[in-house]
């Protein structure tokens, strides 16, 4: 079967994905979303749907998260319930008065950005968060931080675009005429679309390599617990300060810092491990064990809480710690929309409304020079962005 009327086709039915169909159907484009599995069968569903600005250091980054922050408000007001979006705040606490005052260093950079943040003392963190552990220096709160039900949103966004939608279906090639994308071909059918943006997620590098082209693109897997229902013992998102290193590592170890935060039906979400063990989705008893052992330091409350599940995926990790957002030179018609490790729900609808814009060639909201998906190779003649690292709050050099 072949299809010839579409403006793009758009590779990923994970958020990323639907928000750029979202926001490409809402400039009056014709597009046709492909998966090879189901709406957030990837990293999507495995997420736990954090919205945050609190984790990212001043840049590109951040910059980005700020324009998502406003643009998840803007669908929170159009898209049904189901999506569970809620401004719950961000609470990041510090250990230590060294850790603190290198957080307040980190806030202030943000501050300057845009972001929201007020210092708490450790005599008024339980103002915020009744059971916090007392053994605590202080923190800051966030109200920008917020959480989504990732799959539902992924779900929700997709149907609102009214994009053309084709799940179960691998793209087996890319169509390339005189170096110029054409369309996709899966085993049912071809599409004709003189756009293809690879929104593959973990899988983006093998959809650039059917185009041709690379993307280094490597995998990061996590695991989350999920505690039985509980009353709201947890009010915001909240984590230590040395989660914002981990984010930031580059290390293929076993990383653990516990992210906790209750959620509308009762449970209680415990993330974050990050570690480099390609696809590999044997269970790690000592990920588990870490999240659990730091979640009961956090809020002792949760020690004697029953786990009643846990599940775990893989994030799309590029070098640089920054997503590739935008057209590839190297292949005319390939736009990348990939590689936003554990943040591509929060950065859903910014990367969405730039892949509109460029499809559109409207002026982006943002510039995407940091995010040029070329920028990996070593004839790349623009300096390259890096994640500007120092030394993050609980960094440990």
């Amino acid at each position: 079967m072949t299809h010839s009327s579409l403006d793009v086709v758009i590779i990923g039915a994970g958020v990323v994905g639907a928000a750029c169909a979202y926001y490409a159907s809402r400039s009056g484009l014709s597009v046709a979303v492909v998966d090879r599995g189901p709406v957030a069968g990837g990293t999507t569903g495995a997420g736990e749907g954090n919205l945050l600005v609190s984790d990212k250091e001043a840049g590109p980054e951040l910059d980005l998260a700020l324009l998502s922050t406003r643009l998840w408000r803007e669908l929170a007001a159009v898209l049904p319930p189901e999506t569970e979006y809620e401004p719950k705040g961000g609470l990041v606490v510090a250990p230590d008065e060294t850790t603190l005052k290198a957080l307040r260093t980190f806030t202030d950079a943000q501050r300057a950005a845009g972001v929201v943040a007020t210092e708490v003392g450790p005599e008024t963190l339980h103002d915020l968060e009744p059971h916090l552990s007392p053994n605590l220096a202080g923190g800051f709160h966030y109200p920008q931080d917020a959480q989504v039900h990732p799959a539902q949103a992924a779900a929700r966004l997709l149907a609102a675009s009214g994009a053309t939608t084709y799940l179960n279906e691998e793209v087996t090639e890319i169509l390339v005429h005189s170096g110029t994308v054409r369309g996709i071909r899966t085993p049912h059918r071809t599409l004709h679309a003189p756009a293809v943006v690879n929104a593959a997620g973990t899988w983006a590098g093998q959809i650039a390599a059917l185009a041709g082209t690379t993307l280094p693109v490597l995998p990061r897997r996590g695991f989350v617990l999920v505690t039985e229902p509980l009353p709201r013992v947890v009010r915001h998102k909240v984590y230590a300060a040395d989660y914002i290193a981990d984010v930031a590592s580059d290390s293929a170890a076993l990383q653990s810092s516990a992210v906790v935060e209750g959620t509308p039906s009762g449970p209680v979400l415990i993330g974050a491990t990050r570690e480099r063990v390609g696809f590999d989705r044997s269970l790690s008893t000592e990920a588990l064990r870490r999240l659990a052992s730091q979640a009961a330091a956090l809020f002792p409350v949760l020690a004697d809480t029953r786990i009643l599940r846990t599940y775990h995926g893989f994030r799309p990790y590029l070098p640089d710690h920054l997503p590739a957002i935008g057209p590839d030179p190297r292949v005319p018609g390939l736009l990348h929309a990939c590689g936003h490790e554990g943040a591509g729900i929060g950065l859903a609808p910014a990367t969405g409304a730039l892949i509109a814009a460029t499809l559109t060639d409207t002026e982006p909201a943002l510039p995407l020079t940091p995010f040029r998906p070329h920028r990996f190779d070593q004839d790349d003649g623009e300096e390259g962005d890096g994640d500007g690292a120092g030394c993050r709050p609980g960094c440990k050099t």
